[in-house]
């Protein structure tokens, strides 16, 4: 697997994967997110990533929005606390629409009053629908309360009240300080060839005129753990488990991710859903994520069951992560884990979709993207005495915090 590299006349750098397919996949993802607002503009960066749709200084809303849905294409964006991203997928001809589209939304959106506005009860709306799922709300508390007094703690989609005070001028703002040309890259996977690429995008971005933005993050510092428990109304108990771990360029992330995987990664016989799921029938949905950040990272074990099973489950969940901190993988445990961990991410990586995204974050993050090989390459070196170490830091009972959500 092949990716190459050009950077633009403007900073903007460009990777691309070769791939025969009839269907490419094009990102434009900014360095720029939740924890880049300033206090009191809670939700602008997700804000953004809607109205930049809502009109450009050559198209209105139902021109923007059918450029590419005209075509059978798929339009999306999304917004994290780090980065904003816009992607498509459609047609191999439909490359230089695509790039035209992406550059027209991007810098030369309007941002009409009346359509923020309208905009601002859609987001409110998708506030409200986040409240009535408590499963997924439960992660973006637990991350408030891990990172409290940070930038990191900020809702992606900021607050009712936050939402409401975003002006015109907070918009144009906003971008001004962040999307800079050296903080942007554009991502393809598809059929066609580097040269035919960069020859469309230099003609279409090359009136762009060059930024170069600093990033200016305030680093995290260890959380203080915590133990909170929240009356909400819910059919069952909801509740995470989780601690600080490392970042994006810890050395040690690719060994947190195999750690996470084993304990409630996505395959049905991962320990924590065989433990409680398959042995005692405590939880029909338990998973552990590991969310790297650029200087710190989240490790969350969730899950569900019944009020009156609760502390059971806990504690068979605590004590499950006590095995890993006491005891190291077996040989064959190990070669196991690591063989269906690199078999996920092979089908992962089969998704050119994924694989576009992933190309542009490892971008922004290490400026190229390691090749499939070379991930399994480090997968394969894993041992257990790092497993041990990393699960010994990760799960130490003093970093261990937890938020239940009780009627």
């Amino acid at each position: 697997m092949q990716y190459l590299y050009h950077t633009l006349s403007n900073g903007i750098r460009l990777v691309h994967r070769p791939h025969g397919s009839k269907v490419a996949h094009l990102a434009l993802m900014i360095n720029a997110g939740t924890r880049d607002e300033l206090p009191g503009e809670e939700g602008i960066a997700h804000f953004i990533e809607h109205v930049i749709f809502k009109g450009t200084a050559t198209r209105k809303v139902h021109q923007v929005l059918g450029r590419l849905e005209n075509i059978g294409a798929d339009l999306n964006a999304f917004t994290t606390r780090e980065e904003t991203c816009i992607h498509a997928s459609f047609q191999s001809e439909y490359y230089a629409r695509a790039l035209e589209l992406f550059c027209d939304i991007v810098f030369r959106s309007t941002f009409p009053e009346k359509e923020l506005e309208k905009e601002k009860k859609v987001v409110l709306d998708e506030i409200n629908s986040y409240k009535d799922s408590p499963s997924e709300l439960i992660f973006e508390d637990f991350e408030a309360s891990l990172y409290a007094g940070h930038p990191l703690e900020k809702p992606v989609l900021g607050t009712a009240s936050s939402v409401k005070k975003i002006t015109r001028d907070k918009v144009i703002e906003f971008i001004r300080q962040h999307y800079h040309t050296n903080q942007m890259v554009i991502s393809s996977v598809g059929n066609i060839s580097l040269p035919q690429l960069i020859k469309h995008a230099e003609r279409i971005f090359g009136s762009i005129m060059p930024g170069k933005g600093e990033l200016e993050r305030q680093n995290f510092k260890q959380a203080s753990s915590f133990e909170i428990v929240l009356k909400k109304r819910v059919f069952q108990a909801h509740c995470i488990l989780g601690s600080n771990v490392c970042g994006f360029k810890d050395e040690n992330r690719t060994v947190m991710s195999l750690l996470s995987n084993i304990l409630g990664g996505p395959a049905m016989n991962s320990r924590l859903s065989m433990l409680l799921r398959e042995r005692n029938g405590l939880s029909y949905n338990i998973e552990s994520v590991y969310a790297p950040y650029q200087e710190t990272g989240s490790f969350m074990i969730y899950l569900g069951t019944d009020f009156e099973t609760l502390d059971k489950s806990i504690d068979l969940v605590n004590k499950e992560l006590k095995k890993f901190i006491d005891n190291s993988l077996g040989l064959m445990q190990l070669h196991t884990a690591r063989r269906q961990f690199i078999g996920q991410l092979a089908i992962a990586f089969d998704s050119n979709l994924n694989d576009v995204l992933n190309m542009a974050k490892n971008m922004l993050v290490f400026n190229r993207v390691a090749t499939h090989e070379e991930i399994i390459s480090k997968i394969q070196t894993i041992t257990s005495a790092q497993i041990r170490e990393v699960a010994s830091q990760a799960f130490a009972p003093e970093k261990m915090s937890s938020l239940i959500y009780k009627r």
